[in-house]
């Protein structure tokens, strides 16, 4: 699997908007890239079917979504009208490519298989994997779900919340079960001239027994 914070490399491959170069598609954009086992299965149509839904909601946090699996552009195709079907909320064209990948150069790449697949890529079908990529290349999310258990698309919009404020603000990080809105954690290696630049209103400090003051939290963001 990928490190995070590794460059993600170019590619280029046949997908449901033609032949797709990843670096010219995703441009200054963040890119979600993701894998499902299989065409016409139930768990993978209801997750292209959400991630669909939900396009709007990426856009306007900038980021681009890009499906993969290892059937063929015909049969993304044809599939495509059983999602809109089944998910009658995606309205006009379908919002993101899908890309072809029979052969599992990309998959096997990409590092998108299990333990068994890795050696029988020739037969193998890519497992769950989720990548979030920001516009500089780098890989800042990886997530891996079994087959058997589809991903949560709200949890996924938080998390590149969490991301994006984070790169914004510098000197934060988002706690257990955070969701935009809700308080903020400065790092304990934030300066005290950082955090007057960042947070002139200050800080809520919790006093903890052990007297060390590293827990410092604001919802003024």
């Amino acid at each position: 699997m990928p490190f995070l914070n590794s460059i993600i490399p170019n590619f280029t491959a046949d997908s449901t908007y033609g032949k797709l170069n990843f670096y010219d598609y995703v441009g200054d954009s963040w890119a979600v890239l993701f894998s499902h086992p299989l065409d016409f299965t139930p768990v993978c149509t209801t997750e292209l079917g959400r991630m669909a839904v939900h396009a709007n909601e990426f856009k306007k946090r900038n980021v681009k979504l890009l499906a993969l699996s290892c059937d063929d552009v015909n049969s993304h195709s044809n599939w495509v009208n059983d999602i809109k079907s089944y998910c009658l909320d995606i309205k006009g064209d379908f919002p993101f490519p899908i890309i072809a990948d029979p052969k599992r150069e990309l998959a096997v790449k990409m590092d998108m298989l299990d333990e068994q697949g890795k050696d029988d890529p020739d037969n193998a079908n890519t497992v769950r994997a989720l990548y979030v990529i920001d516009p500089s290349k780098k890989l800042r999310l990886s997530i891996v779900y079994p087959t058997s258990t589809g991903r949560n698309v709200d949890e996924l919009l938080r998390v590149i919340d969490s991301l994006q404020l984070v790169d914004k603000y510098k000197i934060i990080a988002t706690p257990a079960n955070w969701t935009p809105g809700t308080k903020v954690m400065v790092v304990p290696s934030a300066t005290d001239e950082e955090i007057k630049k960042t947070f002139p209103e200050g800080l809520d400090v919790v006093d903890m027994p052990s007297k060390k003051c590293y827990v410092r939290t604001t919802t003024k963001y």
